[in-house]
């Protein structure tokens, strides 16, 4: 189990590292200038009821309106994830001192993450970990996550993003 664990770090850290150098424009050697493909604008859907907003103003804005935190992976339909951990998040706010509520919200919580894993969305599975642990701070699984994908964004000199920065699921659009 472990040398797998370690063998999906090392994954996600090449893929990282990937998309991160997949931006840089490409250079033709003759000095022509090459043309830019021109960049859409990500919406920003909220996919849980908890006050999480994507990061805005100084916290790392690029000109083309991407943030430093900006999602990368594949989409992935987290519409019946996002309605449990919602449904989950009412019973907390009804009975806060609830411990099974705490339980089942920490649980809903950690399978949108797994699916965010397995998705390659990194960023965003980092926060559901986090808000996991916020709810059970025992769960061994979610603790281990946390680590490891700190530790991919430390390898490859880049900061993770800080807790409650973590940016949203990329939107889910169906295929017709």
């Amino acid at each position: 189990m472990r040398a797998i664990s370690t063998t999906i770090l090392i994954c996600c850290g090449i893929f990282l590292a990937a998309c991160n150098n997949a931006s840089q424009p490409v250079s033709s050697g003759n000095n022509t200038a090459v043309p830019q493909k021109s960049e859409k604008t990500e919406t920003v859907i909220a996919h849980t009821t908890e006050n999480q907003t994507a990061p805005m103003g100084n916290t790392g804005s690029a000109p083309n309106g991407k943030t430093k935190w900006t999602q990368s992976g594949d989409p992935v339909d987290t519409k019946q994830m996002d309605a449990e951990i919602a449904k989950a998040e009412s019973v907390v706010k009804s009975k806060p001192n609830d411990a099974d509520a705490k339980k089942s919200l920490s649980e809903a919580y950690y399978k949108r993450a797994v699916a965010l894993t397995d998705a390659r969305q990194y960023a965003s599975a980092l926060g559901d970990y986090r808000r996991t642990l916020k709810y059970d701070p025992d769960n061994a699984q979610a603790k281990n996550w946390v680590e490891q994908i700190v530790s991919i964004y430390d390898s490859m000199g880049r900061e993770s993003p800080p807790e409650g920065q973590e940016p949203p699921p990329l939107p889910y659009k169906p295929e017709k």
